[in-house]
């Protein structure tokens, strides 16, 4: 007898077998479908892609303390990163997410935008490590920092949505010199603005190079003195480094609300402030997905179950109505004496 005949008896004595054994075959089924699940299988869909940047204002006055969590007195910056731990964790796999900082006048990209559940750790771990020392410039401008935002949004290899989180102040305090133009906005739509910071005064303190507080900022720090030189490029950036002797010369800062509302009207931004944590995922969960395109889609549960209905269905009888009938006549029950 030739191979092929082999072959072909051996298939068909294994197909009159299970046609015979119903329940042999419902087990070889599950078991190939176990087999499929194994490896993961994905089918394209048509899906909303949910890509964010979520832009951290590190300057120093997000150090000031006027913030609540767990009951205690927080700095902004930490408060901050609590917000986005919280954000991050809260996302479903296949969300997409990528971090930046603003400082001085420029917004710059940590990372691109990476999948949250392939990229938990990492992302996580760089969210805790966010801080004031991360600075390259000593000053802030928010309103160009909302340019250099727009800029760092073009630059991503995908179209994403900003989350801006920040207090809103100014360093030096806004001057007519110093505002940037926004009228003829070109970031897109679709951003969101958290406000970060209470509505009590409360002093910013100066820290040194291990993170510890010499003191608090001046109120002559945050002033902008007479005459076109101060607003220069040659004293961008520079600020001084006495502190404040009496408690009547620190600076008090307070979430510039207004301001912040503002700028989101000039740029057709939303604005939400941020001391409420679920109001903050909310609105972020509520921003519009960055694009919609096709995505893989696991499936392997799909599988996984089919190939359980199967096992369960391997083990019924073929004729219940039958079975019971007989199990009926195999029970005995006594009857009145």
């Amino acid at each position: 007898m030739s191979a092929a005949l082999r072959i072909t008896s051996l298939l068909r004595n294994l197909t009159d077998t299970l046609r015979r054994r119903r329940d042999v075959a419902f087990l070889v089924a599950a078991l190939l479908l176990l087999i499929i699940a194994l490896f993961r299988p994905a089918a394209p869909v048509q899906r909303d892609i949910h890509t964010y940047l979520f832009v951290v204002d590190i300057t120093q006055s997000m150090n000031t303390e006027d913030m609540q969590m767990a009951g205690k007195k927080t700095s902004r910056i930490a408060y901050t990163r609590r917000l986005l731990h919280d954000a991050i964790g809260s996302m479903p796999c296949g969300t997409r997410v990528g971090v930046a900082l603003f400082a001085g006048v420029v917004v710059s990209t940590i990372f691109h935008p990476v999948e949250v559940c392939a990229s938990f750790d990492a992302i996580q771990d760089t969210v805790e490590h966010i801080e004031w020392r991360q600075a390259w410039h000593g000053n802030s401008r928010l309103g160009f920092g909302m340019l250099s935002a727009s800029a760092a949004l073009k630059a991503l290899p995908e179209p994403a949505r900003v989350v801006f989180f920040t207090d809103g102040e100014e360093a030096p305090m806004l001057h007519a010199f110093n505002r940037a133009d926004l009228s003829n906005w070109q970031g897109g739509s679709g951003w969101l603005l958290v406000g970060i910071g209470s509505d009590e005064p409360t002093p910013v303190p100066k820290m040194d190079e291990n993170n510890k507080v010499i003191g608090y900022w001046s109120e002559n720090t945050y002033q902008l003195e007479p005459g076109i030189a101060q607003v220069s490029d040659e004293t961008r950036g520079r600020r001084d480094n006495a502190v404040a002797t009496q408690d009547y010369e620190r600076y008090l800062s307070v979430l510039d609300e207004k301001y912040l509302q503002e700028l989101a009207k000039e740029i057709k931004a939303r604005y939400i402030r941020g001391d409420s944590t679920p109001a903050v995922l909310s609105a972020i969960k509520e921003q519009p997905p960055a694009r919609r395109d096709r995505a893989p889609m696991k499936i392997d549960w799909l599988f996984a179950t089919l190939a359980g209905l199967m096992l369960v269905a391997a083990y019924v009888p073929q004729h219940p109505r039958h079975y019971l009938h007989v199990l009926r006549g195999k029970l005995h029950f006594p009857g009145k004496a």
